[in-house]
C-alpha cells in the first residue's frame, strides 16, 4: 500500500470585576531553517519528528505534503493554490525551544507555514465522498492507553502488513487511514481519549506463477480494510456523500533566503 465599554468609571469597575484572560501566545519553533532542496537523490526524503520532541526534518518534501501533514488532511480538501505547492521541494530543519508532544510540534510547524510560506486560507465545509467512522454494533475493541506521550509517531509498522498504535487519539487515525486510503475520513464515534492496538492490514493476493506484476491501489484493498477495522478494532467505515472542512488557499509564496 503504497488523514485555531462606555464611559472610564465603566470600565475600571469591569476591569477588577472580571477575570483577566491572558492571550495565548502561538507556539513556534526556536530556530528554523527553510531552503530550496539540492537536486539529485537524498538519503532520506520525507518529514518527520526525531526523537526527544524538540525537532522536526523535511528533506526533498513539497509544501502540499507539508500542509496534508500539518492539518491531517487529504489531497481532495486542498483547494487552489499555484501548482508549485506540489513541484517544488524543500528542507526544513526547525527546533523547539524545549521537548514537545507531537500536536504542540505541528502548531508550530502550522505557525512556520504562515510566517516563512506566507501561507493564508479559509476553511469550508463540502459535500465529498468520504469514510464516516463510526463504533460498530458490536462495540470498540481498542485499548484505553494509560502511557505517558512518547514524544513519537504514533502509528509505526511493526511487521509484515501489521501496524501498533501507541496512545492514538481517534483524529489522528482517522488521518492515518485517509492518507493510506486516499480518501476523507470523517470521525463520528464520539471516542475522545487515547488508545493503544495493533492492526494487522489486508495484504494484496500474490500473483501468480508467471503473471505480469500488477499495480493494487488502496481503492482495491477497501473492502478488506473495512471489513478488517470492523472485526479487528470495532470501528465501522461507510464509504458515502458527507461534509468534509476543506482548506481553501488565499495566499501563499516561496520563501525568502534564510
Amino acid at each position: 500500500m503504497i488523514f485555531r465599554w462606555s464611559a472610564l468609571a465603566v470600565c475600571l469597575a469591569a476591569a477588577f470585576a472580571q477575570p483577566q484572560t491572558e492571550t495565548k501566545a502561538p507556539l513556534k519553533f526556536e530556530v528554523a531553517s527553510v531552503k530550496p532542496s539540492p537536486p539529485g537523490p537524498r538519503d532520506f526524503a520525507g518529514i518527520r519528528p526525531l526523537a526527544g520532541g524538540q525537532t522536526y526534518v523535511a528533506q526533498s518534501v513539497p509544501l502540499r505534503l507539508m500542509i496534508k501533514l500539518m492539518y491531517k488532511i487529504t489531497d481532495d480538501q486542498i483547494v487552489g493554490g499555484p501548482a508549485w505547492m506540489a513541484d517544488d521541494r524543500w528542507d526544513v530543519d526547525a527546533k523547539a525551544e524545549k521537548p514537545s508532544n507531537l500536536d504542540q510540534l505541528h502548531e508550530m510547524f502550522q505557525n512556520l507555514l504562515a510566517d516563512r510560506f506566507g501561507l493564508k486560507f479559509h476553511k469550508e465545509k463540502r459535500d465529498l465522498t468520504a469514510l464516516v467512522m463510526t463504533v460498530d454494533k458490536s462495540g470498540s475493541k481498542l485499548k484505553s492507553s494509560q502511557g505517558t506521550d512518547p514524544y513519537d509517531i504514533p502509528i509505526k509498522g511493526v511487521g509484515r502488513g501489521q501496524i501498533a498504535g501507541t496512545r492514538v487519539p481517534i483524529p489522528y487515525f482517522c488521518w492515518w487511514i485517509a492518507q493510506n486510503m486516499n480518501i476523507p475520513v470523517v470521525d463520528q464515534t464520539s471516542l475522545t481519549g487515547f488508545y493503544d492496538f495493533t492492526f494487522q492490514l489486508p495484504l494484496p493476493p500474490p500473483p501468480e506463477a508467471g503473471a505480469p506484476p500488477q499495480r493494487i491501489t488502496p481503492a482495491d484493498l477497501l473492502p478488506d480494510f473495512v471489513a478488517a477495522m470492523r472485526d479487528q478494532l470495532g470501528l465501522k467505515l461507510e464509504h458515502k456523500k458527507a461534509p468534509v472542512e476543506v482548506f481553501v488557499i488565499d495566499s501563499v509564496e516561496k520563501p525568502s533566503a534564510n
